[in-house]
């Protein structure tokens, strides 16, 4: 295992053991493309580890097929590594609000109170909230109720939100937060997504 050494030491009565095992809160936000393959990563590193997997994805429509839920699904069935649950809140609306999508709000707010008796059940060791920022960011589930939820989490759940424009609150809150920046993306020059890259 990497021994890499961190910069600060708190002084907070925990042992190495203690601090390297509590349970974190990771954001991955910003415009740039990879915030959700960058939370598939670290939940193929929690399957490796044997860890129970909960994915709750709220933009992606249940009638989406991308490649990291079958490859993920497969691999939770396979009898090596962790269990993987799939859920699916949304109707296929993305970063861009549309009028009329009440329907996408009950949705999104259903998840989370999936989400949150989940937490309270220590169902899963790993929670990927994806594009969970997006509800919070339109006021459609409260951040403040978000953040408290997370903060008082029992057990050992790591939970990862993934989304563009994550509240600043919920930033504060979270354990490691990774901003993704756009340099250059082929959407610039009119070319769509493709299979095997986007999904």
């Amino acid at each position: 295992m990497p021994q890499g050494q961190p910069a600060v030491v708190p002084d907070d009565g925990m042992t190495t053991r203690q601090r390297r095992n509590r349970p974190l809160l990771a954001v991955h936000t910003g415009p740039g493309k990879g915030k959700s393959t960058a939370a598939f990563g670290l939940a193929l590193r929690a399957w490796n580890q044997g860890w129970p997997i909960g994915v709750f994805q709220f933009v992606k429509s249940a009638k989406w097929k991308v490649g990291e839920e079958n490859a993920l699904r497969v691999l939770g069935t396979s009898g090596e590594g962790g269990t993987v649950a799939w859920h699916k809140m949304g109707e296929g609306w993305s970063w861009v609000q549309r009028d009329g999508q009440d329907s996408n709000e009950d949705k999104a707010r259903e998840g989370w109170e999936q989400v949150k008796r989940d937490l309270a059940a220590e169902t899963y060791k790993l929670y990927v909230l994806d594009e969970f920022a997006y509800p919070l960011h339109w006021g459609w589930i409260d951040t403040a109720e978000v953040v408290e939820t997370l903060r008082t989490r029992p057990g050992n759940q790591h939970v990862v939100v993934t989304g563009r424009n994550a509240p600043r609150e919920l930033i504060d809150a979270a354990d490691l937060v990774t901003e993704m920046t756009k340099v250059k993306h082929p959407m610039d020059a009119g070319q769509k997504g493709q299979r095997g890259i986007e999904w």
